[in-house]
């Protein structure tokens, strides 16, 4: 009967989970260049976890805890018997449940948006544009972000809407006239009155696993990443928006909100028969 309060328990785990995730999603669909996230699960019978330090086995030895009746350990624990233990664990019964599994970010490209600003830049294409950040600790590191709206400030520097500066295809901070008026084109090349001025930088990454998220729409590399050309083009006077529809995070949350309660139900219902079976037929 115990059972059946740990696989509701668990659910209810993972529903709760996945609403932070969606709730996110939602707190940021206005939040330019934002990727949606979404959230991974796993059945419990396929991630099978270790009981250990169990003084009640025999030479305190570690014991899978799912382990069912007429399952050794030898099957348990040989690689090459995987599919076999499998189908054989399906027939025996295991101990079922959720296990969260790790978050993922959606980085396909959201709906473009016309502002006619000639700073507002949208990537069209994999890409990324390159960000010296500042954190409030005064250090200051290379971020990468799909968020184009742009502003030059009093220096001529292309900033950010934080003041961030954003960097040329070598690296550099990129600067123009403040009294003459800005050009850009697919290419990213900034031109002020017929004179090329610097080249708006974009990269693109073989794997975007080694890529975490930081803040709302900042991404930062992790040990492994690695550059590469990015083949896409840039669309001045325009923002790319979030890459998400309320409507369907909306249903996704009273979907998620329904097997919140379900699983809550079970465990009512457990309880309760516990009650019976403790405080009534135990006094028979």
């Amino acid at each position: 009967m115990l059972k059946g309060l740990y696989t509701a328990y668990t659910g209810m785990i993972n529903e709760q989970h996945r609403m932070d995730v969606m709730t996110n999603n939602l707190a940021n669909a206005d939040t330019n260049g934002f990727k949606k996230e979404g959230a991974t699960s796993q059945a419990f019978d396929s991630v099978l976890a270790y009981k250990i330090k169990d003084l009640s086995e025999p030479g305190n030895i570690p014991r899978l805890i799912s382990t069912p009746k007429g399952v050794d350990e030898y099957e348990l624990n040989n690689e090459a018997n995987e599919d076999y233990l499998q189908n054989r664990v399906t027939r025996v019964g295991m101990n079922l449940g959720v296990k969260t599994g790790e978050n993922y970010v959606d980085y396909s490209e959201g709906p473009m948006k016309i502002t006619n600003n000639p700073l507002d830049l949208a990537i069209s294409g994999n890409g990324f544009f390159a960000v010296e950040y500042t954190n409030k600790a005064d250090e200051t590191f290379t971020m990468y972000t799909r968020d184009g709206n742009f502003a030059m400030d009093r220096q001529g520097y292309l900033v950010t809407q934080d003041g961030d500066f954003v960097l040329d295809e070598n690296g550099r901070r990129i600067r123009m006239n403040t009294a003459l008026p800005v050009s850009i084109d697919r290419a990213g090349n900034i031109t002020q009155e017929g004179v090329q001025v610097a080249t708006v930088g974009l990269t693109d990454f073989e794997d975007y696993n080694y890529l975490e998220r930081y803040g709302e729409n900042f991404f930062r590399t992790l040990d492994g990443a690695t550059e590469m050309e990015a083949e896409a083009d840039i669309h001045a006077g325009v923002l790319e928006m979030a890459n998400m529809s309320v409507v369907t995070e909306m249903v996704n949350m009273i979907a998620i909100q329904r097997q919140y309660d379900s699983n809550q139900k079970v465990i009512t219902t457990y309880d309760e028969s516990l009650d019976i079976a403790v405080n009534q037929l135990g006094k028979l």
